[in-house]
């Protein structure tokens, strides 16, 4: 049985499409685990407990710019407690697509033990 042109052609677009949305959306997904690499990395360190939250803070920022994701100081949230400390991390990157726009939301964390 011959496959109609017109269906080839419309597998091809969708492949097409595929791919471009793979092109678009991997590299943001990768750098976000990187930066969640980051911040379990940083949990783990020995030394973590002992510095201060802005110090955390401004280490998960100057990553997240290394990144070219959008972190700010705001969105690192901190939180020490017996069993160590907490580090989460929220904020989301707007993907302008031909006729929308998509905001992809992230939440990186990490807590020490």
């Amino acid at each position: 049985m011959k496959v109609p042109r017109w269906r080839i052609a419309a597998a091809l677009a969708v492949l097409a499409a595929l791919l471009g949305f793979t092109a678009v959306f991997a590299p943001i997904y990768v750098d976000n685990l990187r930066l969640q690499s980051h911040v379990s990395a940083l949990t783990r360190e020995a030394g973590a407990a002992g510095q201060s939250d802005d110090a955390l803070r401004d280490l998960v920022v100057a990553k997240a710019r290394e990144l070219n994701l959008p972190v700010a100081a705001s969105n690192v949230h901190i939180t020490r407690s017996a069993d160590g400390v907490r580090i989460d991390v929220r904020y989301f990157v707007r993907v302008d697509l031909p006729g929308y726009t998509v905001d992809l939301h992230f939440y990186p964390g990490a807590g020490s033990r």
